[in-house]
């Protein structure tokens, strides 16, 4: 498992240098409007990238969200890509104002990292779900329970940071990646699971428990 760096995530800091260094020369060019726009979009880029401490629920069988934003479905599926069995599917859209660190939802181990190239369709729409730049994560509980979560990219994300590799051990709350600038994240559970979400809810990541394993 990779490190990720905190409280700003690594992966912002090329962005946040390039946006003050930009703000810098506007400033000592005198272009005080200029500098002033730029001022505000480094601020905006640091904001984008804050990675806060969360505090996880200590229930054993509470699955979390992944990720911070809002719920926009809540399905009984069929999945065929990871799973291989009937699953509920919960999806997750965050906008530019959510934090975009990415945790995990139930202790277990990484028996999958799939990275799958594609568009970058709006996220919260079907085509986006269907054809988007996508990377699943397939986590194994110690009751040899499967559920995966797919980092999705979007109509602005363009790079989806994914820390997690095949094998690791990881823990329920901790963080395993990230998205840049919008997107979406699905987590498929077993059918076991009692959902304790709604559409339209706001959850937070590492926090918000998505449902309990019966």
């Amino acid at each position: 498992m990779k490190t990720p760096q905190i409280p700003v995530a690594r992966e912002g800091y090329p962005f946040i240098g390039f946006a003050a260094l930009c703000t810098l020369v506007l400033a000592v060019l005198q272009f005080d409007l200029l500098a002033f726009g730029g001022l505000f979009v480094t601020g905006f880029v640091l904001y984008f990238f804050r990675d806060p401490e969360r505090v996880t629920p200590d229930e054993e069988d509470a699955v979390v969200a992944p990720a911070d934003g809002k719920v926009i479905l809540i399905d009984k599926v069929f999945d065929d890509k990871y799973l291989q069995e009937h699953v509920y599917k919960v999806s997750i859209f965050m906008n530019v104002f959510n934090v975009h660190i990415n945790r995990v939802p139930f202790s277990g181990q990484v028996s999958e990292v799939r990275y799958s190239p594609g568009n970058f369709f709006a996220a919260n729409t079907e085509q986006g779900a269907l054809e988007n730049e996508h990377c699943g994560v397939v986590l194994v509980t110690a009751a040899k329970r499967s559920l995966a979560v797919v980092q999705m990219a979007g109509l602005v994300a363009r790079r989806i940071v994914c820390w997690a590799q095949k094998g690791d051990v990881l823990e329920r709350g901790q963080r395993f990646g990230l998205i840049r600038f919008g997107s979406r994240v699905d987590i498929y559970v077993p059918l076991q699971v009692q959902i304790e979400v709604s559409l339209g809810q706001k959850v937070r990541a590492g926090e918000t428990v998505l449902g309990y394993f019966a």
